[in-house]
């Protein structure tokens, strides 16, 4: 539901203040920071300053971590949310709580970026997508990403299923998050799936990693590029 264009903001707003609860207390934010912290060591070198891009954005909370987290970690970071619903931009412009950030109401297929990222990013996006266009986003992601790309997303397992859709009956307030949820975990991705479409992509340089609470962390280097 939360890809049509005909949800109140206000609803939107509440999907997202509950996705980031969800990530932030079953792991998603972690996982992403981990995705970070994999391709900057796999890095000969990164920038004084880094430029991060998130396609997919949604609310802008994983930006928020993410840049939270370098500034503990004293590395100066600019980052770019892209989504393609004016409603998420609007409340991630309303709610990022860092300086130099950049919101694009677009799809990201017709992105011109005036500077490489060093990092492209997405998280809980990809399973939005058919396998022709999530071949599309890996290549995308190869081809823009100076240092690499790393994807978080679903794994498609019962468990999960069966898990989220009580746990959201029970405890959210969104009907968006109690009727995308379940559907999400049914769209998301099993191992094999996910390295047919990086042999699809031709993209070699890859690594698929399972992360609590059913997720898949993918990170793709372009040190090979160097």
């Amino acid at each position: 539901m939360l890809d049509r264009n005909d949800i109140p903001f206000e609803d939107i707003a509440r999907n997202m203040k509950e996705l980031n609860f969800i990530n932030t207390y079953l792991g998603g934010h972690s996982i992403s920071i981990s995705g970070l912290e994999i391709l900057l060591f796999s890095a000969p070198s990164f920038p004084h300053e880094l430029l991060i891009c998130e396609i997919g954005c949604g609310g802008g909370d994983n930006l928020q971590v993410i840049s939270n987290w370098c500034t503990t970690k004293k590395i100066k970071v600019r980052t770019i949310g892209i989504d393609i619903n004016p409603d998420c931009i609007a409340y991630a412009r309303s709610t990022f709580q860092h300086s130099s950030a950049e919101w694009i109401c677009a799809d990201y297929k017709n992105i011109t970026f005036k500077e490489k990222p060093d990092i492209i990013f997405n998280s809980l996006f990809c399973h939005h997508f058919d396998d022709e266009q999530m071949i599309h986003i890996l290549q995308w992601m190869d081809q823009h990403a100076r240092i690499g790309f790393f994807i978080n997303d679903l794994h498609r397992h019962r468990l999960a299923f069966y898990s989220i859709r009580l746990l959201t009956q029970l405890f959210s307030k969104s009907y968006l998050v109690k009727n995308d949820a379940p559907i999400s975990v049914t769209r998301g991705f099993k191992r094999s799936e996910l390295e047919n479409f990086f042999i699809k992509a031709g993209i070699a340089d890859y690594a698929i990693q399972w992360r609590w609470a059913f997720r898949w962390l993918i990170t793709s280097s372009n040190k090979r590029k160097e």
